[in-house]
């Protein structure tokens, strides 16, 4: 399975792939640049010869990359939305340069607006970012809390922006584990587990799903506040993970912690996740 987490990146992508490899990852996510600016610097040869090199010695080879969280493509204000879309543009760049696949974006917030408008100038975006970046490179729409104004924490909306971006084919979806539960799907049985998979799947499909993020939640089902606490030490509790890891759809899915404290805590929140696999009889 490929199993992992958020690893920092100080020292270059490369080096968050080491310290992966050192906790028992299988995958990894990074941010190519800070996640609280808009300024990123330019890859260098030398970072992406040490983040293939890096590949080479962990064996990892299943990346992905998350956005900065500045990034809103149906922001109120021209000067956010072209910032937005520049930044996202730039993104997609950078990970076509080192060969990352997946690009994880929370896509944007309404912020007052219209939301039907909203959605179109989003999908509007998406559609310019995906024409003037490289083929190589998927955006995946993230399932987010519902907290604020944020868009995507139904599956009908990520629905829509499919139906609004006519189903291109390099837009799919990373669905977080913490935040479907607070935006209100009940996934701490097998049989609330199987209905929101298939709501996804009747609604989205499920071989648009290219990446999970592994969470555990801080705050009660249907609250719509994301805070992420430790596998099993949250409301969601232990079952949905024992669900996850053995649900046989999902192997070959990068399975991702942002977990807090990753550095004291994602060795054991994954040998936790790995305890949960059931061998088969």
């Amino acid at each position: 399975m490929l199993i992992g987490a958020h690893m920092s990146t100080k020292g270059g992508l490369g080096n968050a792939l080491r310290k992966g490899k050192e906790i028992g990852c299988t995958a990894v996510q990074v941010f190519t640049s800070s996640p609280q600016q808009w300024y990123a610097k330019e890859v260098s040869p030398d970072l992406v010869a040490d983040f293939r090199r890096a590949q080479e010695e962990t064996g990892i080879r299943s990346v992905v990359s998350h956005d900065t969280y500045l990034i809103n493509l149906c922001a109120p204000t021209p000067e956010i939305r072209d910032k937005s879309l520049h930044s996202l543009k730039k993104e997609l760049l950078r990970c076509g340069q080192y060969g990352i696949e997946y690009v994880v974006s929370h896509i944007g917030s309404t912020k007052g607006q219209d939301h039907a408008e909203s959605m179109v100038t989003a999908a509007e975006g998406i559609k310019e970012v995906l024409a003037e970046t490289p083929e190589s490179v998927l955006l995946l729409m993230e399932t987010t809390a519902g907290q604020g104004s944020s868009l995507n924490s139904r599956f009908e909306e990520l629905a829509m922006f499919f139906d609004l971006c006519n189903h291109h084919p390099r837009l799919g979806v990373c669905l977080d584990t913490c935040h479907v539960f607070v935006a209100g799907y009940d996934i701490r049985t097998q049989e609330g587990y199987d209905q929101m998979w298939s709501k996804f799947d009747g609604l989205v499909g499920i071989e648009r799903l290219k990446v999970i993020h592994c969470n555990d939640s801080k705050r009660e089902l249907g609250s719509k506040v994301d805070r992420h606490e430790d596998i099993g030490d949250g409301c969601l509790g232990i079952e949905p993970f024992r669900l996850l890891m053995n649900d046989a759809r999902f192997e070959r899915v990068p399975i991702l912690l942002e977990t807090p404290d990753g550095e004291a805590m994602h060795e054991e929140n994954l040998r936790r996740l790995r305890e949960l696999v059931q061998t088969p009889a």
